[in-house]
């Protein structure tokens, strides 16, 4: 069985957030209001973490882009009290919308802060309404969302080798953030091959995870940076 997972070279990540748009984008991501900002209330399923390191004048600074990490044991799935996410066979955390209560128990259980709740109605400008992704649902006010790794192109991806009559490769599948990379930073595979390259990259010596600590092993590894000499 495939294990989806994805590994972030940062030494490689120039911060240009082509990743950011084209989640957005794919997904149907409302793009929000300043008044939202301004609430911390805007929804970003892909969002650029800044980093900075060291003192004046020896100061290192990086963004780092940050989504659903995938965590293996996902402490989100235990608390929802309607399977309204769940970690399917392959490893992706799933959310089903129109099962979700709203009780952001989910959402306070991630420790990554890194699921969203729409506080508000999404809305699009007129001339964007009719350009949104229809392979994505659209969320309403009240329920949960997160970055899926674009399961939806999963599914395309097996309707489209089934068609061919040949069995899903890993390089079938590959989320927008991915895609749109123009340093190719992120790296998408099958962890449970040893020899796919984000199975090679997580066990770089340079590879680390977040919060690693608190044993809900993601499935999101960081390549840091290598220091300025």
């Amino acid at each position: 069985m495939v294990r989806w997972a994805m590994a972030i070279d940062l030494e490689k990540c120039s911060g240009c957030q082509a990743c950011v748009v084209a989640c957005a984008a794919e997904n149907n991501v409302p793009l929000g209001s300043p008044q939202e900002a301004t609430m911390g209330r805007l929804i970003r399923w892909l969002q650029m973490l800044p980093r900075i390191e060291g003192e004046y004048p020896h100061v290192r600074a990086e963004v780092i882009p940050m989504m659903c990490f995938q965590c293996e044991r996902p402490p989100c799935t235990y608390v929802c009290p309607v399977a309204a996410t769940y970690k399917n066979p392959q490893g992706i955390v799933a959310q089903i919308y129109w099962r979700c209560i709203g009780c952001r128990y989910c959402v306070n259980a991630c420790p990554f802060t890194l699921k969203w709740f729409n506080w508000f109605q999404p809305r699009w400008p007129a001339t964007m309404a009719e350009a949104t992704n229809p392979d994505v649902s659209l969320r309403d006010k009240g329920v949960t969302e997160k970055c899926t790794f674009c399961h939806h192109r999963l599914q395309q991806a097996k309707d489209r080798t089934r068609a061919e009559g040949r069995p899903l490769r890993p390089e079938d599948y590959r989320p927008a953030c991915v895609e749109a990379c123009p340093q190719g930073a992120l790296v998408f595979g099958d962890l449970d091959d040893p020899e796919s390259p984000v199975a090679r990259l997580a066990r770089s010596p340079r590879a680390f995870r977040f919060l690693e600590e608190l044993g809900t092993q993601p499935k999101v590894y960081f390549l840091a940076a290598t220091p300025e000499a």
